[in-house]
């Protein structure tokens, strides 16, 4: 038996309106995708297709978005399109999947997607006033917040909601970023002067001096990730108390 069908209806200035036809909804391609999904992993369908889990195709999503990004900075648009396709595989085999165990379908997570974007830009669909990016940003944060608190996705520290297989470096920059966002890590301006050039010849030569040792700077830069964290939420927990005292 499927699950209940969720967010059947958006909220748009506190009315329910009424969706016009999109273009995707013209789309016959993504009608004739989702069938042939589904014919793949139906009996007599596909051997490999069908043996899959959402567990066996982790590492085929994470491969497919660094191929986007390398048809991205290519320039190339029909190998962009390509990419892109295979990337949207990933969404519509997912689904496939979950529709199989009464969780959900392809329909469901556009719908609940739909609502995310409306919900998170009152700027558009609602009275509220956001005139730049980082004001955009900001409000987004607080509706996001909003929607999580008192729910088992509550974030109970700043610096939650970093996806932990995140490569180092761009965990590193998130991390910090939230940190520095609560006010758990001052502002220490730097006298040197740094140009995008010279910081990223210093990483390289950071990685490269590694490599000569025999280490892995990747595993160097989780550890003192997982350190950093420790110091940041000890801070934070210390921070809470004061005010609470």
């Amino acid at each position: 038996m499927r699950t209940a069908r969720a967010t059947r209806g958006v909220q748009v200035g506190g009315k329910a309106k009424r969706r016009g036809r999109s273009p995707v909804g013209k789309c016959s391609g993504l009608a004739e995708l989702l069938a042939i999904m589904a014919r793949l992993r139906a009996p007599g369908g596909c051997p490999w297709d069908q043996e899959q889990t959402h567990r066996s195709l982790c590492h085929h999503a994470v491969e497919e978005v660094y191929e986007l990004v390398d048809a991205i900075e290519s320039g190339d648009d029909e190998s962009m399109a390509d990419e892109l396709g295979d990337l949207l595989l990933q969404v519509v085999f997912h689904c496939q999947m979950a529709d199989e165990r009464g969780a959900f379908g392809f329909e469901e997570v556009c719908r609940l997607l739909v609502a995310k974007l409306v919900r998170r830009h009152p700027h558009v669909f609602g009275d509220a006033t956001a005139d730049t990016a980082a004001a955009v940003w900001a409000q987004w944060d607080r509706i996001k917040h909003a929607e999580k608190a008192g729910t088992r996705h509550a974030r109970a520290s700043a610096l939650d909601g970093i996806p932990r297989h995140l490569p180092a470096l761009m965990k590193a920059e998130k991390l910090f970023k939230k940190a520095r966002k609560a006010g758990l890590e001052p502002e220490r301006p730097s006298a040197r002067r740094m140009t995008r050039r010279t910081l990223g010849t210093e990483l390289f030569e950071l990685a490269a001096q590694a490599q000569r040792r025999g280490w892995s700077a990747e595993a160097l830069l989780r550890s003192e990730i997982r350190r950093r964290d420790r110091q940041w939420r000890r801070r934070e927990r210390a921070q809470g108390s004061s005010r609470s005292g």
